[in-house]
């Protein structure tokens, strides 16, 4: 499978809102905050759903101590996943299960779950099954997964997702439907000179004190008033620089 840069942000951007939360956590309980204490004290449990080639898992087990469960439908990128996994310095912290997540027996609930889901439903379709698969929601429809989200999240829990940004309206409401709620909403351009195309989006169990959501915007490239120097924006490459070998 192909590793997008939206996709490689999206990981990156994860894997530092948990760094600083899990780092929040901490001062809290060298202050003496016994309640935050008892709940940062544990190593975090992560769910990762249609993990694809592992990259959401690696990248966030990179920075973070985490036990993480990473789930794959199909059979070729479970098993390229499992290879990659194996092979990096991460493989203890990481279970890949070849299952599809609707069917699964989740062990118990999880503190963070993380998933770059299908984008394109009801949209034309190609000949090739995996892709329809992966992009088409063929297998697993947003509402489902916002189900397991909802069912399968720890109380003061966090969840992550990588969305088309044309489904912004949409999914607000299904959210809403699933009793979930919007922490923060990143809107993501390929340049500054390009409209958004992603949404990273952090989110959390519903409750009747839910906070005003964040919105922000990042731009993947920076293109020059005359559009003759591209280069990298300085907070992806801020995000990426621990990722990319060239930035």
């Amino acid at each position: 499978m192909k590793v997008t840069t939206d996709a490689s942000l999206f990981g990156a951007w994860v894997a530092e809102r948990v760094r600083s939360r899990e780092s929040i956590g901490r001062h809290r309980l060298a202050d003496g905050d016994a309640g935050a204490g008892s709940q940062f004290s544990k190593t975090k449990t992560v769910l990762d759903i249609g993990t694809g080639t592992g990259l959401l898992s690696l990248m966030i087990a990179q920075k973070n101590e985490l036990a993480i469960d990473a789930l794959e439908i199909d059979q070729d990128s479970f098993e390229q996943a499992t290879e990659n996994i194996a092979a990096s310095s991460w493989s203890g912290s990481i279970k890949i299960f070849h299952a599809d997540a609707r069917k699964f027996i989740f062990p118990s609930q999880y503190d963070i779950i993380i998933s770059n889901p299908p984008f394109y439903e009801k949209e034309l379709k190609g000949d090739d099954i995996k892709k329809n698969i992966a992009h088409h929601d063929e297998g697993l429809l947003l509402p489902e997964l916002l189900s397991i989200i909802r069912e399968n999240l720890e109380p003061g829990g966090t969840f992550y997702l990588l969305l088309p940004y044309k489904r912004n309206e949409e999914i607000k409401k299904l959210l809403t439907e699933s009793e979930l709620a919007i922490r923060q909403m990143v809107f993501v351009r390929q340049s500054t000179k390009h409209d958004f195309f992603r949404i990273m989006l952090e989110g959390k169990l519903y409750t009747q004190k839910n906070a005003e959501i964040l919105i922000d915007e990042i731009s993947i490239m920076d293109i020059s008033p005359a559009g003759t120097q591209n280069q990298y924006n300085p907070a992806f490459v801020s995000l990426l620089k621990n990722y990319y070998l060239h930035l």
